[in-house]
């Protein structure tokens, strides 16, 4: 009996360490995205096409390497493929707003904005019966502080960084719902068949999105390296993040992806030559303070009673 307990508690931290490490890979390739997203709109790439292009690239990659490697993944019950795709909607909307606020935005602010998704997360859950305790309140307030030091409104010159704003924090409500709902999903699907599927309906919204923009713009061959690049490090970044729910749980691993941000902030003051004022970096403290204060609220049971699921 103690050997069998020895051997599932070493399962279990193998599975817990495997669901980190996948989280913070998920991170280094997630921190990419505002810095490729600036450097194709240099490019003349609009907003829409790179959201659509880009999932397309990501799409045609994981189905290369399933076909590969994985065939036996690709069979799904109608039901659970139904819900990836309707996850998949759910995060192509939320990458309409985020690509459409990058253009109005610096990549700095963007990336900070972002991470408000981890307080989204846990609004969703406490909806879903987490209770909502005061730690949590305090975390959000927090959060919308520091979103408020980030963006700095009061000084504003241009009427687009208020709609920039706007458009980042709304995907950041979007991505912090499709987080929760991958969680669901991930509860009868494998994370590998997942990843692909909920990208397949994530393409088809942007695309569908795309078609209402008229024809698409020349791309210069840059722009298309840029594409092609934050394709793949979209469809890598997915599997990893999956992977790291299906282990973690979507709270756990919303709090792990917040190294995307140190990743985009270092990237854009080394490649885009971005800077923060001094409001801004405690902009920043606040924003990453709230959100990690989420670990207490984990400890303190994050996760959607069994009772409550959408995707059934």
């Amino acid at each position: 009996m103690v050997n069998e307990e020895m051997v599932s508690g070493k399962q279990d931290s193998r599975r817990r360490s495997a669901g980190i490490y996948s989280g913070l890979l998920a991170s280094f390739l997630l921190g990419w995205a505002p810095i490729l997203g600036k450097l194709a709109y240099q490019a003349q790439v609009a907003s829409v096409t790179l959201a659509a292009l880009r999932t397309l690239v990501a799409v045609l990659f994981l189905f290369l390497i399933t076909l590969l490697f994985w065939r036996h993944l690709l069979m799904l019950r109608w039901r659970a493929l139904l819900a990836c795709l309707m996850v998949g909607a759910v995060n192509g909307v939320g990458s309409l707003f985020y690509y459409s606020a990058l253009v109005r935005l610096d990549a700095s602010s963007a990336s900070l904005l972002s991470t408000l998704y981890t307080a989204w997360v846990v609004i969703f859950l406490a909806a879903a019966g987490q209770p909502m305790t005061r730690l949590t309140l305090a975390r959000l307030a927090g959060s919308l502080a520091g979103a408020a030091l980030v963006t700095m409104p009061w000084s504003a010159t241009n009427p687009s960084d208020y709609l920039g704003v706007m458009l980042m924090v709304a995907s950041a409500a979007v991505n912090g719902w499709y987080i929760v709902m991958g969680q669901w999903v991930l509860a009868d699907v494998p994370s590998r068949s997942a990843t692909l599927y909920i990208l397949t309906g994530m393409a088809i919204t942007v695309f569908v999105a795309r078609l209402g923009s008229g024809p698409i713009e020349p791309i210069s061959f840059f722009g298309w390296r840029v594409i092609v690049a934050l394709g793949l490090t979209t469809a890598l970044s997915r599997l990893a993040m999956f992977f790291s729910i299906e282990r973690l749980g979507g709270v756990q691993t919303s709090i792990l992806t917040l190294t995307e941000m140190v990743v985009s902030l270092t990237l854009a003051m080394l490649l885009l030559g971005e800077r923060l004022t001094w409001v801004q970096w405690g902009g920043a403290l606040l924003l990453i303070g709230g959100s990690l204060l989420a670990r207490r609220d984990v400890e303190r049971g994050a996760a959607p009673p069994p009772s409550f699921n959408p995707m059934e």
